[in-house]
């Protein structure tokens, strides 16, 4: 039986981009993913390219999967963007807070992701399976690990179906993660979210403002190659198929791609893993 896989992209802000899009999700269908999922730019940024995105993936043949981001949203919108889902044939959701665009004031009628994910239960009940996002390496704006843990209960509490982590290269974090959720009762599938190596500076530049911690070891080795890019590709794919399969051995119910719009290292990637 082969091992359930979904993919992410974020929505292409030119014609050209939709039209590379377009190729790169035609080569990994080859992966057949069970969704794939289109990021959502807080603030209005690429908020209808997510659903035009969506649409395509649809018309495809695919599960596509909108992210829905509250920040700066009023009730009122996030009403009309759900039955625009509707309309289009979306199942489901990614429910998230969303990053502050820079100079924007918080804005909106929500505060945070499990008041979304509230509001989408209250207006649509059933129709849409939920996802949330998750940390095993913990919010990097949360007060403490106990907090992050009180904010995630109280997404599981408002009817969120499963969690997509940030991505991660420490598999012990993970697993030791699903064990406190356990521990406090919350037995919602956690999807570990899968970032492949490609690009050193862009990794550790992302990573650094996402709060996702790359290993000493792992960051030492990229610097150590400098330019050659074929190094930094073979060794990134090895570490990350390493990473998967250790995922998989220890009971992950599927893995969540963050492709950034690429096809070859994903593929590699996959590869690997078999």
């Amino acid at each position: 039986m082969s091992f359930p896989l979904s993919l992410e992209f974020f929505p292409p802000k030119t014609p050209e981009g939709a039209q590379k899009l377009r190729a790169t999700r035609q080569q990994l269908y080859a992966l057949k993913p069970e969704f794939c999922s289109v990021t959502f730019g807080a603030g209005g940024s690429t908020q209808e390219g997510t659903l035009d995105t969506v649409r395509e993936v649809l018309l495809e043949g695919v599960s596509g999967v909108p992210h829905l981001s509250c920040i700066g949203q009023t009730r009122e919108s996030i009403r009309e963007r759900l039955a625009s889902y509707r309309a289009a044939g979306v199942q489901r959701v990614v429910a998230l807070r969303g990053d502050l665009p820079s100079g924007y004031g918080m804005g909106g009628e929500f505060r945070y992701a499990s008041e979304l994910v509230e509001f989408i239960r209250s207006e649509t009940g059933d129709a849409f399976h939920i996802s949330v996002a998750a940390y095993p390496e913990v919010h990097p704006q949360a007060r403490s690990p106990q907090a992050d843990l009180d904010a995630f209960q109280a997404k599981v509490s408002a009817g969120a179906d499963t969690g997509i982590t940030q991505y991660f290269f420490n598999a012990d974090a993970y697993f030791r993660y699903r064990e406190e959720l356990r521990k406090h009762g919350m037995n919602i599938p956690i999807i570990p979210g899968i970032m492949p190596i490609s690009n050193s500076t862009q990794l550790l530049r992302f990573s650094d403002a996402c709060g996702a911690e790359v290993p000493r070891w792992i960051r030492l080795r990229l610097q150590s190659y400098g330019d050659d890019v074929a190094s930094i590709k073979d060794f990134g794919a090895d570490v990350v198929a390493h990473l998967c399969q250790r995922l998989r051995d220890g009971g992950a119910p599927a893995l969540h791609i963050y492709t950034l719009n690429q096809t070859a290292a994903v593929l590699e990637l996959m590869k690997r893993v078999g």
